[in-house]
């Protein structure tokens, strides 16, 4: 697998079939799959092992904020 996917890899040293099952994961992330979704496809036990594929940031907390909010707040100034 390393050697057939050299040409793919911009390091040249190619890539595990481990480390592209969890691209794939990173990739699900970037189109907003949810971390249930993840972790349904990825079959981990835990959520907390998902961790590093779903790092949210606080951009999203604040979109997910906004769009759920019953009474939206102004910021003051």
């Amino acid at each position: 697998m390393k050697q057939a996917s050299k040409l793919h890899d911009p390091h040249g040293a190619g890539h595990t079939l481990h480390q592209l099952r969890h691209s794939g994961l990173t990739h699900l992330v970037a189109k907003g799959r949810s971390a249930a979704e993840l972790q349904a496809k990825s079959r981990h036990r835990h959520l907390a092992t998902l961790g590093i594929h779903v790092r949210l940031g606080e951009e999203t907390s604040a979109r997910i904020t906004a769009e759920n909010d019953e009474h939206p707040r102004r910021h003051r100034r």
